[in-house]
């Protein structure tokens, strides 16, 4: 019997170029869906069919309403080891295996200083300019030598951050809840007394927290107030780490310099979205993880979940 396989949101087209998928090719049939699917009941009509889903990250919530619907789904993967937008007991209670793959924190961490580099030397502007017929030279840009980075978490992607901050010669504040003095001191960061002191200090903020119940909204109106007027914000985590209208209204009305944002409430983001013409706003379409070597893995490793899970051991599985 051959089962189907649907593999979602492959926007560049790359999920069957960058994995070899022959080892499925007599017990599968892989279709590669490239566009986001938004509409429920099209995403049901596609998948209807499917004995097996491969999601890529958290693009398309899967909870127990989506779930019921499909009632052949047998198998869904994740790229990631971690996926808030499954709904795991229901997908159990529906006799669902749900598996990942796994991640390099390499890539946020690069994409996180072109960011900054691009925020800190105004690169957007200037490269338009030059291509357009502008003024040649028409900002000054911001020293990262003697400067300040806050960081909201230091985790994996922070400490790595951390480290290169150095190598520009910054200094580097850290906070979460429980990091320690001992801990920031390894990253080579000194542990802030406070979020707020974090922002009031920092010439360049930086986000890296897991977004849950606890971080949701954690920057609102009052803390972006705290930041300083030169300061940019960067973040490459969750969008919902960031209350969206106290963010625009901070880059509306100069509270902040101006934010590099890798992540959105509403993704793709709407085409009418000001985030998008915002001129102190340099914005990527959640590209931290999309990186060559990262989607290898991911569907190298989809590859060997599908097999495995045939194979009846299924491996890397998410139980939450």
């Amino acid at each position: 019997m051959t089962l189907r396989c649907a593999v979602l949101d492959d926007y560049q087209g790359a999920a069957l170029a960058l994995a070899d998928w022959s080892p499925l090719a007599e017990r599968v049939e892989v279709r590669v869906l490239r566009d986001h699917l938004t509409d429920r009941d099209r995403l049901v009509a596609e998948l209807a069919d499917r004995e097996i889903v491969v999601a890529m990250r958290e693009r398309t919530p899967f909870d127990a309403e989506l779930l019921r619907r499909l009632p052949r789904l047998r198998l869904l993967v994740t790229t990631g080891m971690r996926n808030a937008s499954i709904d795991l007991a229901a997908a159990a209670a529906q006799g669902v295996t749900v598996c990942g793959t796994q991640s390099s924190s390499t890539p946020p961490v690069e994409l996180t200083w072109a960011l900054l580099l691009g925020l800190a030397r105004h690169l957007t502007a200037e490269s338009r300019a030059l291509r357009e017929g502008g003024p040649w030279q028409s900002t000054v840009g911001q020293d990262l030598d003697g400067r300040t980075l806050g960081l909201l978490g230091l985790g994996k992607i922070g400490t790595r951050v951390a480290r290169v901050a150095g190598a520009f010669g910054m200094e580097v504040l850290a906070w979460s809840q429980h990091l320690t003095a001992e801990r920031a001191t390894e990253a080579g960061a000194q542990l802030a007394e406070s979020k707020e002191d974090v922002l009031r200090r920092s010439d360049f903020v930086s986000l890296h927290l897991v977004l849950s119940d606890r971080t949701r909204g954690l920057l609102g109106e009052p803390e972006l107030r705290a930041m300083r007027p030169h300061a940019h914000l960067v973040n490459t985590s969750r969008a919902g780490l960031v209350d969206r209208e106290a963010l625009l209204r901070a880059l509306r009305e100069g509270w902040i310099a101006g934010a590099g944002l890798d992540v959105f409430d509403t993704e793709p983001l709407p085409a009418d979205d000001p985030l998008r013409t915002l001129p102190n706003v340099l914005a990527t379409p959640h590209l931290g993880y999309v990186t060559e070597r990262n989607y290898r893995t991911f569907y190298t490793q989809a590859v060997e979940d599908i097999t495995a899970f045939l194979a009846g051991a299924p491996v890397r599985v998410l139980t939450g």
